[in-house]
């Protein structure tokens, strides 16, 4: 099958497959099912990411009321709906194709429920802040399916979630600079996409298979993340008869200390332990808690 054109400008030193990853589906939430590739035992952390889960939920199953603190929460829904709502009021629906950036900052309580019949599936990403923003206010990036940036060239389209891709740039800003692309190759296409050479990057597959980093290299189908190695960028190619859909994620390192307490992440322990201190107690961004509660009623253990 004769090859596309590539997207962009060439690379100069494409990033290789350094490491692979089978992300198993495994529980989580109350009665949901999520496939973590980034935050299990293997790859706790790869800065700034410290959580990426392919999740499948089904009524009456969910994400029901809990916190965070420290860092940002990017939704990407897939299939179906999520409802959100949060101890600020903040409430609405993230619909099939529908992005939410959550910027947590120095607390949130939240639920995320399924909004649709059926099973919902979607990504969640977990991305870090630096010290200097951990304590900020939270806010929100919304963003419907209709409005996303996209662009199609040779065989190839993106939506690009935040930074920028095929000279289509994404409204969302990023604190911890981030790029993520959800790139679509039909087959025949071959894909150069730069990526700052700084800058730690992933690519996780959603459907189909394609071949990553060098053309000889062996194929890679659904649910697998890898990891990139140093370079300044991905190259890579659908050498198959079917669509292959993955997305190409990165950030800048924080390079800061970290630890980790569930849904809390600070750069001390002793940040951490005045953290759980100030949601058992409702105070120092946590005091709407005290009487809120999601309509779902439920709320989940860490």
């Amino acid at each position: 099958m004769p090859e596309k054109e590539g997207s962009c400008v060439g690379l100069n030193e494409p990033r290789l497959v350094v490491r692979k990853f089978l992300a198993r589906p495994q529980p989580e939430g109350v009665g949901a099912v999520v496939r973590r590739s980034i935050g299990r035992l293997e790859l706790r952390y790869f800065d700034p990411f410290l959580v990426l889960d392919e999740f499948s939920v089904t009524t009456p199953a969910g994400f029901p009321d809990h916190p965070h603190r420290g860092f940002e929460t990017v939704t990407y829904m897939l299939q179906g709906a999520v409802k959100h709502e949060d101890f600020d009021g903040h409430k609405g629906t993230i619909g099939a194709g529908d992005l939410q950036w959550m910027t947590a900052g120095r607390g949130i309580v939240h639920s995320e429920m399924p909004a649709a019949q059926g099973t919902q599936k979607g990504l969640q990403l977990w991305i870090n802040l630096s010290s200097k923003y951990k304590m900020i206010e939270p806010r929100y990036q919304e963003i419907s399916s209709k409005d996303i940036a996209e662009a199609t060239k040779d065989g190839i389209k993106v939506r690009v979630i935040a930074g920028e891709a095929l000279g289509t740039k994404s409204a969302v800003y990023t604190r911890t600079p981030t790029m993520y692309l959800d790139f679509t190759l039909e087959p025949g296409a071959h894909l150069q996409q730069p990526i700052p050479e700084s800058w730690n990057a992933f690519v996780y597959v959603l459907e189909g298979e394609g071949i990553f980093g060098r053309s000889k290299s062996s194929p890679v189908n659904a649910h697998h993340l890898l990891l990139l190695g140093s370079g300044d960028g991905l190259e890579a190619w659908n050498k198959s008869s079917k669509l292959l859909r993955f997305i190409l994620v990165g950030g800048e390192p924080l390079c800061e200390p970290l630890v980790q307490f569930g849904p809390f992440v600070m750069n001390t322990q002793e940040e951490i332990d005045r953290t759980i201190n100030d949601f058992e107690n409702y105070t120092n961004g946590f005091e709407k808690a005290r009487h809120w509660r999601s309509e779902s009623g439920l709320t989940l253990d860490f």
